[in-house]
Protein backbone atom coordinates (compact mmCIF):
# COMPACT_ATOMS: atom_id res chain seq x y z
CA UNK A 1 0.00 0.00 0.00
CA UNK A 2 0.86 3.31 -0.64
CA UNK A 3 1.52 5.58 2.58
CA UNK A 4 -1.03 8.47 1.21
CA UNK A 5 -3.64 5.05 1.21
CA UNK A 6 -2.47 3.92 4.86
CA UNK A 7 -3.18 7.66 5.84
CA UNK A 8 -6.66 7.27 4.21
CA UNK A 9 -7.86 4.08 6.25
CA UNK A 10 -6.29 5.08 9.17
CA UNK A 11 -7.88 8.68 9.03
CA UNK A 12 -11.41 6.73 8.07
CA UNK A 13 -10.79 4.50 11.65
CA UNK A 14 -10.30 7.39 13.67
CA UNK A 15 -13.04 8.71 12.77
CA UNK A 16 -15.23 5.85 13.41
CA UNK A 17 -13.86 5.08 16.92
CA UNK A 18 -14.48 9.13 17.57
CA UNK A 19 -18.09 8.65 16.48
CA UNK A 20 -18.65 5.37 18.62
CA UNK A 21 -17.22 6.73 21.59
CA UNK A 22 -19.47 10.23 21.13
CA UNK A 23 -22.74 7.98 20.54
CA UNK A 24 -21.51 6.27 23.65
CA UNK A 25 -21.97 9.84 25.47
CA UNK A 26 -24.16 11.88 24.28
CA UNK A 27 -24.81 13.92 28.07
CA UNK A 28 -22.85 17.24 27.79
CA UNK A 29 -20.34 17.71 31.59
CA UNK A 30 -22.90 19.61 32.84
CA UNK A 31 -25.66 16.45 33.10
CA UNK A 32 -22.77 14.06 33.98
CA UNK A 33 -22.08 16.40 36.87
CA UNK A 34 -25.76 16.72 38.39
CA UNK A 35 -25.75 12.71 37.28
CA UNK A 36 -22.72 11.76 39.94
CA UNK A 37 -23.70 14.65 42.63
CA UNK A 38 -26.73 13.14 42.55
CA UNK A 39 -25.56 9.46 43.05
CA UNK A 40 -23.04 10.76 45.59
CA UNK A 41 -25.80 12.47 47.64
CA UNK A 42 -27.80 9.06 47.98
CA UNK A 43 -25.29 7.00 48.40
CA UNK A 44 -23.95 9.65 51.58
CA UNK A 45 -27.86 9.24 52.31
CA UNK A 46 -27.73 5.50 52.35
CA UNK A 47 -25.06 5.33 54.73
CA UNK A 48 -26.21 7.66 57.16
CA UNK A 49 -29.50 5.61 57.32
CA UNK A 50 -27.69 2.53 57.80
CA UNK A 51 -25.46 4.33 60.86
CA UNK A 52 -28.54 4.70 62.25
CA UNK A 53 -29.79 1.15 61.99
CA UNK A 54 -27.01 -0.67 62.66
CA UNK A 55 -24.40 -1.25 65.69
CA UNK A 56 -20.70 -0.29 65.22
CA UNK A 57 -19.44 -3.73 65.74
CA UNK A 58 -22.74 -4.38 62.42
CA UNK A 59 -21.29 -1.59 60.48
CA UNK A 60 -17.73 -3.20 60.93
CA UNK A 61 -18.91 -6.65 60.01
CA UNK A 62 -20.78 -5.17 56.88
CA UNK A 63 -17.58 -3.42 55.98
CA UNK A 64 -15.17 -6.81 55.92
CA UNK A 65 -18.12 -8.42 54.16
CA UNK A 66 -17.67 -5.79 51.69
CA UNK A 67 -14.28 -6.16 51.16
CA UNK A 68 -14.53 -10.16 50.25
CA UNK A 69 -18.38 -9.52 48.65
CA UNK A 70 -19.35 -6.39 47.66
CA UNK A 71 -22.98 -7.26 45.90
CA UNK A 72 -23.67 -9.57 49.14
CA UNK A 73 -23.45 -6.67 51.64
CA UNK A 74 -25.31 -4.58 49.57
CA UNK A 75 -27.84 -7.27 49.32
CA UNK A 76 -27.71 -6.88 53.71
CA UNK A 77 -27.92 -3.89 53.61
CA UNK A 78 -30.28 -3.61 51.42
CA UNK A 79 -32.62 -6.00 53.38
CA UNK A 80 -32.04 -4.14 56.73
CA UNK A 81 -32.83 -0.20 54.72
CA UNK A 82 -35.88 -2.48 54.01
CA UNK A 83 -36.64 -3.37 56.53
CA UNK A 84 -36.16 -0.32 58.71
CA UNK A 85 -38.93 1.20 56.20
CA UNK A 86 -41.54 -1.14 56.96
CA UNK A 87 -41.21 -0.76 60.72
CA UNK A 88 -39.84 -4.55 61.12
CA UNK A 89 -36.71 -2.85 62.92
CA UNK A 90 -37.66 -1.08 65.95
CA UNK A 91 -33.76 -1.07 67.58
CA UNK A 92 -29.96 -0.88 66.35
CA UNK A 93 -29.22 -4.18 64.47
CA UNK A 94 -26.77 -5.60 66.65
CA UNK A 95 -23.91 -8.19 65.34
CA UNK A 96 -25.34 -11.24 66.56
CA UNK A 97 -29.11 -10.06 65.01
CA UNK A 98 -26.80 -9.13 61.67
CA UNK A 99 -25.35 -12.48 61.49
CA UNK A 100 -28.65 -14.62 62.24
CA UNK A 101 -29.61 -12.92 59.28
CA UNK A 102 -26.58 -13.22 56.97
CA UNK A 103 -27.31 -16.75 57.81
CA UNK A 104 -30.76 -16.69 56.81
CA UNK A 105 -29.76 -14.82 53.15
CA UNK A 106 -27.65 -17.91 52.79
CA UNK A 107 -29.79 -20.49 53.22
CA UNK A 108 -32.21 -19.03 50.95
CA UNK A 109 -29.60 -18.21 47.95
CA UNK A 110 -26.87 -21.36 48.44
CA UNK A 111 -26.30 -22.28 44.79
CA UNK A 112 -26.50 -25.88 44.18
CA UNK A 113 -23.43 -27.11 41.58
CA UNK A 114 -23.82 -29.76 39.53
CA UNK A 115 -21.07 -31.70 37.65
CA UNK A 116 -21.80 -34.03 35.00
CA UNK A 117 -19.21 -36.03 33.70
CA UNK A 118 -19.21 -37.23 30.12
CA UNK A 119 -16.83 -39.98 28.95
CA UNK A 120 -15.11 -39.92 25.46
CA UNK A 121 -15.47 -42.95 23.46
CA UNK A 122 -12.64 -43.70 21.60
CA UNK A 123 -14.12 -44.51 17.64
CA UNK A 124 -10.81 -46.25 16.82
CA UNK A 125 -11.62 -49.09 19.75
CA UNK A 126 -12.36 -52.61 18.49
CA UNK A 127 -14.85 -54.68 20.13
CA UNK A 128 -13.35 -57.84 20.03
Amino acid sequence: MADPELEAIRQRRMQELMAQHGAGNNQNPDQQKAQDEAKREAEDRRQMMLSQLLTSQARERVARIALVKPEKARGVEDVILRAAQFGQITEKVSEEKLIQLLEQINTQTTKQTKVTIQRRRNVLEDDD
